[in-house]
């Protein structure tokens, strides 16, 4: 798994895998804007994250 699908994957479910770093540099990308760490409690942005990498989580693929 790269560092962007371990972000992608971290976005989506709300498990952080891989480092936080990454994920948040995903999530910026997402949105559009720096966001901060005290954001992700709140349940209307994780919700608004999931919806916005849904189509890059489902387009994940897996190889052998």
């Amino acid at each position: 798994m790269t560092k962007k699908e371990a972000a992608i994957v971290a976005s989506y479910t709300g498990y952080l895998i891989g480092k936080f770093g990454e994920m948040q540099k995903y999530v910026d990308s997402l949105v559009g804007y720096p966001t901060f760490t005290h954001q992700y409690a709140n349940d209307n942005f994780s919700k608004r994250i999931q919806e916005l990498s849904k189509k890059d989580f489902c387009n994940i693929k897996i190889k052998d």
